[in-house]
């Protein structure tokens, strides 16, 4: 039976004034986006995996939902799931990982056509893709928040969640969006900002 990839044993824990501190550099309009999603990558860097390093295949990673009705927590992977290198922008690229940044093109939608996610669906990201050497790569590439899996992360550059707290996290972010923006829910872009704690240090 294959074994479960490395999850932290507990949920990350961040408190919402310190998430909120952590935002604030990137200048967003709570009143026009009272429901943001932010990743930390790295949350457990010396936990986690290889002390100081940003390992993929594990959830190290931390995501948050953030409005003013709650600030929740999920264990996350931020990385795509193995290394491919590779050139170009076609066939042969290499995989993506997102920059980080803020990231506002995210709506809720199928993934895949299969279960409702948020998805990249209003604008192009930025990626840095593997490579001899990595090499940046913007554009509409499907890079999602969606349910991960218990023996790999199931990341091709998209940012997953443990699927144990996979239904919790979508009913509550679906549920903020339709408490905020009524029939538009499903049209409004929610903010992702994704912060690289292995860079910051």
């Amino acid at each position: 039976m294959p074994t479960p990839i490395a999850t932290p044993n507990t949920k990350p824990r961040l408190a919402s004034r310190k998430l909120s501190e952590l935002i604030a550099p990137f200048d967003i309009d709570r009143e026009k986006h009272p429901l943001v999603v932010v990743g930390i990558r790295g949350y457990y860097l010396n936990t986690l995996g290889k002390k100081g390093a940003n390992d993929r295949e594990i959830y190290d990673d931390a995501l948050f939902i953030d409005s003013i009705h709650v600030t929740a927590s999920f264990n996350a992977n931020t990385d795509p799931s193995y290394v491919r290198r590779g050139a170009g922008r076609g066939r042969g690229k290499g995989m993506a990982k997102l920059n980080p940044g803020h990231w506002p093109v995210y709506v809720f939608g199928k993934h895949r056509g299969k279960y409702l996610a948020l998805v990249q669906r209003v604008g192009p990201v930025t990626v840095t893709r593997d490579g001899t050497p990595d090499y940046e790569d913007t554009g509409m590439f499907g890079i999602n928040i969606h349910k991960g899996g218990i023996t790999t992360t199931s990341s091709l550059g998209c940012q997953t969640i443990h699927p144990f707290q996979w239904r919790e996290f979508i009913v509550m972010a679906s549920g903020q969006a339709k408490r905020f923006f009524g029939a538009d829910w499903d049209k409004t872009p929610i903010p992702y900002i994704l912060i690289d704690e292995t860079i910051r240090l």
